[in-house]
């Protein structure tokens, strides 16, 4: 356990040093984003009800840790795979897991002031009253959890020519095919179906729910599902990191 502290924490350090002129951009477009998502999708709704605006809220929320998880970051490592570099990562002699958790902690850090932007401008164009629960924060990590796992998972074992155009893919679905930013209800129900094995939902309820916590409650499944999700996504990277190193 040493090892891996000590070597998540020199990665970390490594990592934020060779994207210290990237990162504030990264920050800065992702804030716009995600304050942009609910500014322009409350556009599309001439009356947005209190339940409407929870869900374009959660649902900006989501996307944004979607699109940090599962678009910015697996391009960054097909970038990484092309130069060469991310062989010379792993001949180093730290953990495989340690390397991917330094890689996600930067990626969880450039969403957060996007999420608090959010927040704030939902606030204050929906007049949105809010109840934030402490378990924010953990479906926040949960969330970002479950997008990097699947992120990852598709960096490592798609080819780097055709990881930009995967996860542009899951963007657009994302955004628009699935129950994040409206009810699964409104999905026909083939497609709602496919949700309840997808984690998409699963990622929206669990921010919707801890960030209007007045409601009926916090429901366990979106964790549990999305810790799955998490776990499978790290355990095939793994495996593929450790047999083609």
């Amino acid at each position: 356990m040493r090892h891996w502290l000590r070597s998540f924490g020199l990665l970390l350090k490594w990592n934020v040093l060779r994207l210290r002129t990237e990162l504030p951009i990264f920050l800065a477009i992702q804030t716009l984003m995600s304050a942009g998502i609910v500014v322009g999708f409350s556009l599309l709704i001439p009356w947005v009800d209190d339940v409407a605006a929870l869900y374009l809220t959660s649902g900006a929320m989501t996307v944004s840790l979607i699109t940090v998880g599962m678009v910015m970051a697996p391009q960054l490592v097909a970038q990484r795979k092309e130069k060469g570099l991310l062989d010379y990562q792993r001949s180093m002699p730290v953990p495989r897991l340690a390397m991917m958790a330094a890689d996600a902690a930067v990626w969880i850090v450039v969403a957060l002031p996007g999420l608090a932007m959010t927040l704030l401008v939902s606030v204050l164009r929906f007049d949105l009253d809010i109840s934030v629960s402490p378990l924010l924060v953990p479906a926040v990590l949960l969330v970002s959890a479950g997008t990097a796992g699947v992120g990852y998972c598709i960096a490592y074992t798609v080819k780097p020519a055709l990881v930009g155009l995967i996860t542009n893919l899951v963007l657009i679905v994302a955004l628009m095919f699935a129950p994040i930013n409206y009810p699964a209800e409104r999905l026909p129900g083939w497609a709602a179906d496919v949700h309840q094995w997808l984690p998409f939902q699963y990622m929206a309820q669990a921010v919707r729910e801890t960030i209007d916590a007045s409601g009926a409650g916090i429901a366990v499944l979106p964790f549990v599902v999305l810790a799955a999700w998490a776990a499978l996504g790290l355990m095939v990277t793994s495996r593929v990191m450790t047999r083609r190193a």
